[in-house]
């Protein structure tokens, strides 16, 4: 390809003046002197342009393609219905006709709503990235093949830098149903024991205008109601337990509706305790009464109330009562008016001394049954006619006294059930035997009637049993020594992580809880942990959020933990169940952006395909899964890139350079010959001239 370019020898202000100087020149020299000046004039001309050195060029160029971006959307949203299809045919048409237009270079790019954060549908940010090596000039166009719904979409053509036709191809029908949930305001956290309130709107397309929804925690049905589409509506739910509680409101479904996944909102509410309000009552002073209470006032979380029984009634000494300065016991502020206020009541080596009348006992036993939580730490006084189990506790405690009291040092000892148990699992000190702990000198001999044994003493007696009552939580400690692990007696033992796991245990903890279900997303992976304290749990099955359910071999791994590591390529709330148990995993954001609107929408995308030059259109049909994809025409010139039945590319002809030649046109003997043949014209022109006149002359 040849092509002028101009090295001037002087500088170019210079050029331009002398230029416009000879210009000036050459015009006063017609005038004055007629056509006889135009020889000069041309020689000036000359002189300019050999001060200006032009060159012939010469490029051996080589043509190069242009490039069009091709992106296609597989996010979840646009698997809907029979997009998939739509989105596959429409793809084979445009490769095929891409093959036919001479110069262009298409890159396939494949868009998923797994890719990235996460948070919906990238499309422009992959549209950048497959252009990225290559200069705008070379850019053709992009044809992106969606369902209208990216959720990166710049605000503009000049935020979105194409300088080449955007062309939008559209998947799905014009009439679509579906239904969803909107959250309005969610809360992140409440004080356990009492209600939040979540604010949502469910929005119809195409729906009757009322909607049901079925509101879950933890699984299980806490509530039903009717709302109306469109409006705003307060739901309230109880915080049930510390710990994270999963709130699921599900929207009954629309006949024909695109998907159920949008109809369910997911909120996980942190449950946080207000103050554990403890009731401990020591039946007499003794060493141990100082563990639990030192054990109690050092969490900050705990309002304790703690009464010693330092005087018995029966106890007869003489002395005159207003000369007492004991505080009486408030049994009936404690046990009747404020007994529900409290989360768990202890009796620390408590003997039946009439203190508390039998009705009381009663009233211990239906706080339990409905929720409440009782530790019975016993003494030698469990054994005898003093017992707490010849009360009306006896028809909730775990084990019922044999009448023997064993005065031995021994080890406790984990039991098997304790090994699954999360209370004495891993307790430290118990993995060798044996344990590595120091001795204890008494226990109180006892029959198991209930629950579990996870300690035991000599003889493979019950120590420690953890039992449930209907709603409520009881715990039997037959010995009174585990204060002998806090005084070091013989090296000590692990009285900090026993005791505070059995008062956690006891107030519901859900770490601690004996048969669990517990899932977890790691990235892409879901790991999942089944505690029980049975020896193989059942399969666990997971549920994706777009329905699809696949059943899960447990493995096991330390005593009563079994767990599964599931990979998974869909985002949302995953759904895991097995043995009446449920769990919730959510995959990147507990309610996606991808499934929140997913009706297809050819207008989303409108305004910023035509400000490039292109188009946005519906390739679906209103009725099976064929669409029609416009022609694709080369545009070599022009700002309009679509019609009616067409889009276009912008085809720009670009090449690359593989080498130059340059030749000079003025400099050498070439200019100096164009000159001097300028001036000799010139001369001779004005010479021949004047011997014409010179017979007219005066001598």
């Amino acid at each position: 390809m040849w092509s002028l370019s101009f090295a001037p020898l002087v500088p170019l202000p210079l050029l331009i003046g002398l230029a416009l100087l000879a210009a000036v020149a050459a015009g006063a020299a017609l005038v004055l002197a007629g056509r006889s000046a135009i020889l000069r004039a041309l020689a000036l001309i000359v002189l300019t342009l050999t001060l200006a050195d032009p060159s012939l060029v010469f490029e051996d160029r080589e043509p190069v393609k242009d490039v069009v971006s091709v992106v296609v959307d597989r996010s979840g949203s646009n698997r809907l219905a029979d997009r998939t299809v739509q989105t596959e045919a429409a793809l084979a048409d445009v490769e095929r006709q891409l093959r036919g237009v001479p110069g262009v270079e298409p890159r396939i790019v494949d868009v998923t709503d797994m890719q990235g954060s996460g948070d919906g549908t990238r499309l422009f940010e992959a549209l950048a990235a497959s252009i990225a090596d290559v200069p705008s000039e070379r850019v053709a166009g992009a044809i992106v093949i969606t369902d209208g719904l990216a959720h990166d979409a710049p605000p503009n053509a000049e935020a979105l830098g194409l300088k080449a036709p955007l062309h939008v191809l559209t998947t799905g029908r014009n009439a679509e149903i579906d239904r969803r949930i909107v959250l309005v305001d969610a809360p992140r956290f409440g004080i356990v024991g009492k209600d939040q309130v979540i604010r949502l709107r469910v929005v119809d397309k195409g729906g009757p205008g009322r909607a049901g929804l079925t509101i879950r925690r933890d699984g299980e049905i806490v509530a039903r109601r009717e709302v109306t589409s469109g409006q705003i509506v307060q739901v309230p739910v109880r915080i049930d337990r510390g710990g994270p509680n999963v709130v699921e409101i599900e929207a009954a479904p629309l006949e024909n509706e695109l998907t159920l996944a949008n109809n369910r909102a997911v909120i996980t509410i942190e449950g946080v305790r207000d103050k554990l309000r403890v009731l401990l009552v020591s039946g007499e002073p003794h060493p141990g009464e100082r563990t639990w209470r030192n054990l109690l006032k050092a969490d900050a979380n705990v309002d304790l109330v703690h009464f010693t029984i330092l005087r018995p009634p029966e106890k007869q000494d003489g002395t005159p009562i207003n000369e007492l300065s004991l505080i009486a016991f408030p049994t009936r502020e404690l046990f009747q008016v404020k007994i529900k206020e409290f989360d768990l009541i202890i009796f620390d080596r408590y003997a039946n001394q009439s203190i508390l009348p039998l009705l009381y006992f009663d009233n211990i036993v239906r706080y339990v049954r409905e929720g409440g939580a009782l530790l019975v730490a016993a003494g030698p006084e469990y054994s005898g006619s003093q017992s707490l189990a010849r009360t009306p506790l006896g028809q909730i405690l775990p084990a019922l006294p044999d009448g023997s009291v064993i005065d031995e040092a021994y080890r406790a000892r984990v039991s098997e059930p304790g090994r699954r148990h999360p209370v004495t699992r891993d307790l430290p000190g118990s993995e060798v035997e044996p344990p590595r702990w120091g001795e204890w000198l008494r226990m109180v001999g006892a029959r198991a009637r209930t629950g579990s044994t996870i300690m035991t003493g000599p003889g493979d007696r019950p120590l420690l049993m953890l039992s449930r009552e209907q709603k409520g939580r009881v715990a039997l400690f037959l010995s009174d020594h585990a204060w002998l692990w806090a005084r070091g007696f013989r090296d000590g033992g692990p009285h900090l992580d026993l005791l505070r796991r059995l008062g956690h245990w006891l107030m519901k903890e859900p770490e601690l809880e004996e048969e669990a279900l517990r899932a977890t997303a790691r990235g892409r992976t879901i790991e999942i942990e089944r505690q029980t304290l049975g020896d193989a749990p059942s399969p666990i099955v997971v549920t994706d959020p777009n329905g699809t359910s696949r059943t899960v071999q447990l493995e096991a791994g330390r005593p009563g933990i079994f767990s599964a590591r599931v990979p998974t390529t869909e985002f949302g709330l995953h759904r895991i169940s097995g043995d009446n148990l449920t769990a919730f995993a959510s995959v990147g954001p507990e309610n996606p952006r991808e499934l929140m609107e997913v009706v297809s929408d050819p207008a989303k995308l409108q305004q910023l395909a035509e400000a490039t030059g292109g188009s946005s259109r519906r390739i679906g049909q209103d009725s099976g899964s064929s669409v029609t994809v416009p022609r694709i025409v080369p545009v070599r010139s022009g700002s309009q890139f679509a019609g009616a039945d067409w889009m276009g590319l912008r085809i720009s002809d670009s090449g690359i350079v593989r080498g130059v030649s340059i030749s000079p046109v003025f400099i050498g003997l070439i200019g100096l010959a164009l000159l001097f043949g300028a001036l000799v014209a010139g001369w001779l022109g004005e010479t021949g001239r004047r011997f014409r006149r010179s017979p007219d002359a005066t001598p």
